[in-house]
Formats: structure tokens, C-alpha cells, sequence
């Protein structure tokens, strides 16, 4: 059998031989006493590249997103996000349980809440409500099929919340992935929040680590918490100076999955038993509806392609940067056969 074309997550993705140079060679020191000069180095790229003025460097975004609801919020108050959004699916619940934090999810037409949409929830202090304190945003959107918003979307939901005294967070573990596509850069689509958060192992191709940034102040509090999680770590050099190359030389290239993503959601398009819609596909992740997703994908494991059911009827797909265009086409033609039985 040809090699398996995995398009379950860009997570997959393997570091580059000039990765793996950057971390044999790396200038490294103890983190925690803030001596390793490559994970300083990393910090203040990201924090430039978002337009904040400080980074703080992460094992996991999932550890970036939960440092960052600690720092944010105190025990008992409520953070807005959207019911579809990231935090509330595959986070284990880290806000809630640990940050004592209570998640209010949100109904929005595309994932996105409007103003509008905020309002409809927030009502006057009220003594059975938890006081909301922290609005989260997600850019690109996994769940809503790797939409990515414009600037003016982010603007205007942060206007909201901050004339009424609220934090905005934004997910932003693909906002690269969303600067590409949208043709602005990242600290556009992160001006108007409080703290960003950017993952550097899934498109980027890093085998680990997210970067959160905000104010000094918010990171100087936010390394607090982190150390508290246990993420104080030592030489860890030797991962920002992969996270460096992804910085550097991975963004561009963001541009070719986002076509074969385009270009695997045409072929799917036209398998009768599945519903894609190619004109929403923007970055590099692909939904497909289908009767029996757990089935299909089962069915396509033995054609030698990978994916994720999200449920019992959408099937996620996402394209890296192993996947060639030869693999778009052998996925496509595997779902059909998968689908038929």
C-alpha cells in the first residue's frame, strides 16, 4: 500500500530538517530563572508578530489558553464563548475545573459572536448569575470549518466588551492560517484583544509548543500561572528554536494547503452521499456531512487515508504540509469508495 495520507489534524506534522538543526545548535539556559536566550528570542517574535508587547512561551496551547483564563478571571466568574468553540470541546474542562472559571457557551450564526449576540446574553448584575469577566474568540474557527475572521469582526466584539469593563481572549492556534488567507497580518486580526494565543506545532510544523502574549503586565502575571500549572520549564531552548523556524519560514507556505484544501473540497463536492460546501473552505480545514461519519471513516482507513468524525455525521478533514496534491486526489477518490460501502 502507498504511504497513509493522514488528515486528521495538522498536529501530525513533522519538524523540519532545518528545525532539527535549530534545536542541536540552540543557545540555551534555565527558563525559569529567564536565562535561556532562544526561548526570550521566540517571546518577543511572537509577541511582535501579534502586535502585543510581550510573549510567554508554553508547552501546549491548551496550557496557553488555561494560563491565560487564570489570569484573567478570578474563581466563580464567567467567561462568554462560542458553544462550538475549542475551549469548550477539547480542552478537558481545564477553565471550569482548575480556573474555577464558569463557561457560558454562545449560539452564533457563524461562530463569531456579534455584539448583538453578546448582549442577548449579558443582562444586568444579578445575584444568581456568575459575573462575566472574560469574552473568548477562536480565529480560524476549528469547528465552524477553519473560518477565519477579519479584523472588524474581532474589533467589534472586543468594543463591546470593553466599554462594559470585559477581557477579550483570542484562540488564535491558526490565526496564521487566517492572516494568509485574509491577506492582513496577524496583529491586525489580534489588535483589538487583551491576549492572543498562537500554536507553532500545527501548520507550523514545531513539535510543540504555543506562544501567549498580551501587555507586559498581563505576562508578567500570566508566568506566574504558568509556573503554577508546572509549565516553568528549563532549558527548553531547544524547542522555541524550532518554534523560531515556524516564526520565520512556515507562514507563507500556509497558502498551499489552504488551495489543496480548496481543491479537496471540490472533489468531495461531487461524491453523491456527501455535502461540502467548497466557497466556505478558506483555510486548510474541510467538513464533510456525510450519513455515517464514524463508518466512513472507519471504511477509510482501509484505503489508506485518515480523518476525524466530529459526530455521528461531519467528517473533519485538514491538509498540512505532508499532504500532496496527488494525496488530495487519493483522498477524494477513497471517501468515494468509502462512502458507497
Amino acid at each position: 500500500m502507498d504511504r497513509t495520507v493522514d488528515l486528521r489534524s495538522d498536529t501530525v506534522t513533522q519538524p523540519t530538517d532545518q528545525m532539527r538543526e535549530a534545536m542541536a545548535t540552540a543557545r540555551v539556559g534555565d527558563d525559569v530563572f529567564r536565562e535561556d536566550p532562544t526561548v526570550a528570542e521566540l517571546e518577543r517574535l511572537a509577541a511582535q508578530m501579534v502586535g502585543h508587547q510581550a510573549g510567554l512561551f508554553c508547552a501546549s496551547g491548551t496550557m496557553a489558553n488555561l494560563v491565560a483564563v487564570l489570569t484573567h478571571c478570578r474563581r466563580g466568574d464567567a467567561a462568554l464563548a462560542d458553544a462550538e468553540a475549542h475551549v469548550l470541546h477539547y480542552e478537558a474542562g481545564g477553565m471550569s475545573v482548575l480556573a474555577g472559571t464558569f463557561p457560558q457557551p454562545l449560539r452564533t450564526r457563524d461562530g463569531h459572536p456579534t455584539p448583538e449576540e453578546l448582549e442577548a446574553v449579558v443582562g444586568p448584575p444579578d445575584v444568581h448569575r456568575p459575573p462575566v469577566r472574560l469574552v473568548w474568540l477562536e480565529n480560524t474557527h476549528n469547528r465552524a470549518g477553519g473560518v477565519a475572521y477579519r479584523p472588524d469582526r474581532t474589533a467589534a466584539a472586543a468594543r463591546w466588551a470593553h466599554a462594559r469593563g470585559l477581557r477579550v481572549h483570542l484562540d488564535g492556534a491558526r490565526l496564521f492560517n487566517a492572516a494568509v488567507a485574509l491577506g492582513v497580518a496577524a496583529a491586525d486580526l489580534a489588535a483589538s484583544v487583551d491576549s492572543v494565543m498562537v500554536s507553532l506545532s500545527k501548520g507550523l510544523s514545531a513539535p510543540a509548543g504555543s506562544v501567549l502574549c498580551g501587555s507586559e503586565a498581563f505576562v508578567e502575571e500570566a508566568r506566574r500561572w504558568r509556573k503554577a500549572l508546572g509549565g516553568g520549564m528549563r532549558q527548553v531552548g531547544i524547542l522555541a528554536a524550532a518554534g523560531l523556524v515556524a516564526l520565520r519560514e512556515m507562514v507563507d507556505r500556509l497558502r498551499e494547503d489552504h488551495r489543496r484544501a480548496r481543491a479537496l473540497a471540490e472533489g468531495l463536492a461531487e461524491i453523491p452521499g456527501v455535502k461540502v460546501e467548497p466557497d466556505r473552505v478558506q483555510t486548510n480545514i474541510v467538513l464533510a456531512r456525510v450519513a455515517d461519519a464514524p463508518g466512513v471513516v472507519g471504511r477509510l482507513r482501509a484505503y489508506g487515508v485518515l480523518a476525524l468524525a466530529l459526530d455521528t455525521h461531519t467528517i473533519r478533514f485538514v491538509t498540512h504540509r505532508h499532504v500532496e496534491d496527488g494525496d488530495v486526489e487519493r483522498a477524494v477518490q477513497a471517501v468515494r469508495a468509502a462512502v458507497a460501502g
